[in-house]
């Protein structure tokens, strides 16, 4: 059953991977085998991350992404059934397998990663328009860079024409970051290594994310949120330009496993963007630190993403 002309209050096009997680007491040396304690295999990806939680807190969601016609494929199309996701812009290639991931995670929470991107960069034009319809119905699309930059670009492209609000995620990141991925972009949103990388300099306090925020919104962005893990997050806007930067603290929490985290954070953010659009963004960035912070206190990507009925009433 075909139902393009939904309306969604928030579409990803983006990447899903599958996570093949070893658990050890520490990460190993170069050239070193080491006994892990636990291994699993959850679902991952930025894209399907930040939509799952998105969805989780009660958004209208639909993803646009590619997989294998493989296992893994398979059982990634059934998750985002099971999260009420709608999935009839989530193709299956045979030419790719589908996007993997191989983590380690120590015990103190901290991780190493290596993706295969595989299927996920097959993603093109072709099916960007398949899916402009829902796109350009939506309230919030939101990309990252774990598929072909150009077609991020391209699809918040399309988004701001429709007048759809646009939040980008610029991650992994890339330092020759096309300059129209930032005047695509209405939240451009970074954690400190991915700032980091942008502008060439470090970011490890606030005063730095807000000398990052205030460079971002130079080169076009309509606001920049950059993310500083247990320090919160810095929040600037264009439409504010003398305003100083908002440091967004958060609450301190054990954090058991933070992969994921900063998706957890954007989901919640483009459902904030997409219910209460008149919400101010410092607020909107409050609610979504608190909605990560309770992701890093479960083992796991998505296993550890919140539903509503998990969470404090006052946040929605």
């Amino acid at each position: 059953m075909v139902m393009t002309e939904e309306a969604f209050d928030v579409v990803v096009v983006g990447s899903c991977m599958t996570d093949l997680v070893s658990q050890a007491t520490r990460l190993p040396k170069e050239g070193e085998t080491i006994h892990g304690h636990k291994f699993f295999i959850g679902f991952g990806g930025k894209g399907a991350n930040q939509c799952i939680q998105a969805a989780r807190l009660g958004a209208k969601t639909a993803m646009v992404c590619k997989v294998g016609k493989d296992f893994f494929g398979d059982n990634y199309l059934q998750n985002f059934k099971d999260n009420g996701i709608h999935t009839e812009f989530v193709g299956q290639t045979s030419v790719a397998a589908t996007g993997a991931a191989s983590i380690m995670v120590n015990d103190a929470g901290q991780n190493a990663i290596v993706i295969v991107a595989g299927a996920n960069l097959v993603l093109g034009s072709e099916e960007l328009q398949q899916a402009l319809p829902a796109i350009r119905r939506a309230k919030v699309l939101v990309c990252q860079l774990e598929i072909s930059p150009g077609t991020s670009l391209r699809a918040l492209r399309m988004a701001q024409e429709n007048n759809v609000r646009t939040i980008f995620n610029p991650a992994p990141a890339i330092a020759a970051l096309d300059p129209d991925f930032y005047r695509a972009s209405d939240i451009f949103c970074c954690n400190e290594s991915e700032a980091e990388l942008l502008m060439g300099w470090s970011v490890t306090s606030v005063e730095e994310a807000g000398r990052t925020g205030r460079e971002l919104l130079k080169r076009g962005c309509g606001a920049a949120i950059i993310t500083l893990g247990p320090q919160g997050c810095v929040v600037l806007a264009a439409q504010e330009p003398s305003s100083p930067a908002h440091h967004v603290p958060t609450t301190a929490v054990k954090a058991v496993d933070t992969t994921g985290a900063g998706d957890s954070f954007i989901g919640a953010l483009a459902f904030y963007v997409a219910h209460y659009p008149t919400m101010p963004l410092k607020e909107m960035a409050r609610r979504a630190n608190q909605v990560a912070g309770v992701s890093v206190q479960t083992v796991g990507t998505q296993t550890s993403y919140p539903s509503k009925k998990d969470l404090p009433a006052d946040l929605f």
